[in-house]
């Protein structure tokens, strides 16, 4: 195992990342689903801070999503000491930073009565469990029938920052089944975000992959963009983000294995990445898997017709009531199927 001497970026990729959605969508009525704008949010500079950049500390601590925080800076929203100040503002020890949230853009997103596989409710979050072929948020591509759409017919979210993402603290990718859970106020994203930033959430996914992988294996690496296909992500870079993977066998089945990954960062297709390069590859992963030469195994992706990722456990101190939340799900039909396929 080794461990990267270069690491860029101190907040972890299960935040939203404000780069995956672009495009015109729909406006509704701002006031559809939300809550009226909340009170300034008031923060203190710390001996830590000294030096960040202001829309940076902002968006580390969950205050809204950098390009929201530009827009209320812009609006002149965001005091420091209480006189406004620039986004490159250098911050000092001592200061206190107020910002104070612009009502809701108009919502990207229409509420849609599609159904949801909850786990876990109260007044501050949901737990539930992602289908496969579910996306998540409205993308290009997918302005409707999104799990947004579904909690917007399904419950009410205070204004968080992005009118496109309400509550999303987190994301599985469209092909992945399993369990997420989502913040219904700005309150509980803020808290929700600082235990995954302090890797305090447990994170446990089953997967199927191509070959013998015959013990455990953590994979401490770099994760960046891929230096030719800008649509993938890779271990191979000289520059990234710190990206930890640990990696259980399960049951050893023919042509593949099945294992269990426990995530301590949550890169985008983190899991994927670290397993394909390492030459292990989903079974049937479109991005990052290969062609098997071996027809039982190669029949069994086919019909799987997906990555073999599944999110199974999702556990965490709720960050309102303090009380112990873990969720777990079974992996679906058709990874169990793909599983009984391959059983030595």
């Amino acid at each position: 195992m080794s461990r990267p001497d270069e690491l860029d970026g101190a907040v972890d990729d299960a935040v939203v990342d404000d780069s995956e959605l672009d495009g015109d969508l729909d406006e509704v009525d701002p006031t559809e689903g939300v809550a009226r704008p909340r009170e300034p949010r008031v923060l203190h500079v710390g001996p830590s801070d000294v030096g960040e950049r202001l829309d940076r500390f902002l968006a580390a601590r969950g205050v809204a999503s950098r390009s929201v925080v530009q827009r209320w800076i812009d609006e002149r929203r965001v005091l420091v000491d209480g006189a406004p100040a620039e986004a490159k503002t250098k911050l000092r020890a001592g200061q206190i930073v107020s910002a104070t949230p612009a009502p809701p853009l108009p919502s990207a997103a229409l509420p849609e009565d599609i159904p949801l596989d909850v786990r876990f409710e109260d007044e501050h979050l949901i737990v539930l469990v992602k289908p496969a072929g579910l996306v998540v948020h409205p993308a290009p591509g997918h302005p409707s029938g999104t799990l947004v759409n579904a909690l917007l017919h399904h419950a009410r979210f205070e204004e968080q920052g992005d009118p496109s993402r309400p509550g999303i603290v987190h994301r599985l990718d469209k092909d992945t089944s399993g369990v997420m859970v989502v913040a219904k106020s700005a309150r509980t994203r803020d808290g929700l975000v600082a235990l995954l930033q302090r890797h305090d959430v447990e994170r446990r996914y089953d997967a199927l992959v191509l070959g013998a992988l015959l013990a455990d294996r953590t994979f401490d690496t770099l994760h960046g963009r891929h230096p030719t296909d800008r649509k993938r992500f890779s271990t191979k870079v000289v520059r990234g983000k710190r990206a930890v993977t640990h990696v259980h066998v399960r049951e050893p089945l023919h042509g593949a294995t099945h294992v269990q990954c426990r995530l301590e960062t949550g890169r985008t297709h983190q899991i994927r990445v670290h397993l394909a390069d390492a030459g292990f590859p989903l079974l049937g992963d479109p991005v990052y898997g290969r062609a098997s030469n071996d027809p039982r195994v190669r029949e069994a992706g086919e019909a799987l017709g997906r990555q073999a990722l599944h999110a199974a456990v999702l556990g965490f101190v709720h960050p309102i009531t303090g009380a112990t939340i873990r969720v777990e799900a079974d992996p679906p039909e058709d990874f169990e199927r793909a599983r009984a396929a391959l059983r030595v």
